[in-house]
Parts: structure tokens; C-alpha cells; sequence
């Protein structure tokens, strides 16, 4: 389980596709807390740790993995947004993000409003109907508050601490991203949906 709020930029040192699959090496300051077999996620993506050691770790991507996700448009000195999974001690911020990626969606434009950036993102009718003005959704692994959504896409506020701790730049229209819902709001509808049966 993670927060969506983003320990830090991790900067891609490999990317190799490899039997139908693809692999990572990523340099990282968290890279010296992991071990192998532990989570991680990267843009939204969780994944399972391989071979870290003090400055880098690797993951291994399925086809699954590539073809539900962003992840095959890494290239060497991409830069990714890292968290470690929430340990029961810690302050819970952000949103419930499961690292489980429903859909790519499009970085279509954006524009300045005050100190922050209004980020536009389209993104596939089958995820929009649940997203809500003023609930969650993960973007990249970033959690964020939806500011307007309509029947092609959504709107989010990116403040200056968003802007300088992620890789969302809003000056790269076109630009995939990962975007996982809110899991409430999956659950409601199915139980509902249940209920009426």
C-alpha cells in the first residue's frame, strides 16, 4: 500500500527489452532500504525490487505490465517518481494507491493559475466515470485532488512543492501517464451493483 506522495525522483540508468518482457535499473537514494523481493513503486507502477544495492535497484516488467502501462516509454536518464510501501508506523497522507495502473492517460495541455499550474489529462470513459471533482486519483503515482472533470478528460492543480518533487512537467503535452483510481470507488460500485442483482 502506498500514499501517492512521492519520496523522491529516481533517474532510469538501463532499459533493455528481454523475452517479451523489459527490464529497469534505476538510481535512487531508497535504493540502500531495499531488499530483494521488496515493493516499489515507480510512476505509479508497483513492482518487485531486484539485485539493489546503495545507489540503484532493478525491476522486471511483463508484457502485462508493458502493454497496461507507460513504463516501456522509459529510456536511459528518464526521470521516475519513487515511493516505498507505507509501514505501519507512518503518517498516512495522500490516498489508498495500490500501485495497480487502470489505464494511460494523455497530458493534453495546461496553463497558469496563480502559483500553480492547471494540468488537463485525458483519459479513457471507462475510468472516468469514477472520478469525482474533489476526489483522488494517482497520476504517475502522484496522489492529487481532481479539480473539474468532464466526459473526456479531467483537471488537476499542480502547486510549486508538486511541480519540484515529481516528474510531472505540464510542459509536455502528449505525454502518457499512469493513472489509477480511487479503490472506493470501485468497491461502492460493485456492491451496489451487487445489491441491485
Amino acid at each position: 500500500m502506498f500514499t501517492g506522495l512521492v519520496q523522491e525522483l529516481g533517474r532510469v540508468v538501463e532499459s533493455r527489452q528481454q523475452n517479451g518482457g523489459a527490464q529497469l535499473r534505476i538510481e535512487a537514494g531508497c535504493a540502500g532500504e531495499l531488499s530483494d523481493g521488496d515493493s516499489v513503486l515507480v510512476n505509479g507502477v508497483c513492482l518487485t525490487a531486484t539485485d539493489p544495492d546503495r545507489r540503484e535497484f532493478g525491476a522486471d516488467l511483463s508484457e502485462e505490465t508493458l502493454a497496461r502501462t507507460t513504463l516501456g516509454d522509459l529510456g536511459v536518464d528518464d526521470y521516475v517518481n519513487l515511493e516505498l510501501p507505507l509501514r505501519p508506523a507512518d503518517r498516512f497522507g495522500g490516498h489508498f494507491v495500490q500501485g495497480h495502473v487502470d489505464g494511460v492517460g494523455t497530458l493534453a495541455s495546461s496553463r497558469l493559475a496563480g502559483l500553480s499550474r492547471e494540468v488537463r489529462i485525458e483519459a479513457p470513459a471507462e475510468l472516468l466515470r469514477y472520478v469525482v471533482e474533489k476526489g483522488s486519483v494517482a497520476v504517475d503515482g502522484v496522489s492529487l485532488t481532481v479539480a473539474r472533470v468532464d466526459d473526456r478528460g479531467f483537471e488537476v492543480s499542480l502547486i510549486p512543492e508538486t511541480l519540484e518533487r515529481t516528474n510531472l512537467t505540464p510542459d509536455s503535452p502528449g505525454r502518457r501517464v499512469n493513472l489509477e483510481v480511487d479503490v472506493i470507488a470501485k468497491y461502492v460500485e460493485k456492491l451496489v451493483l451487487r445489491g441491485q442483482s
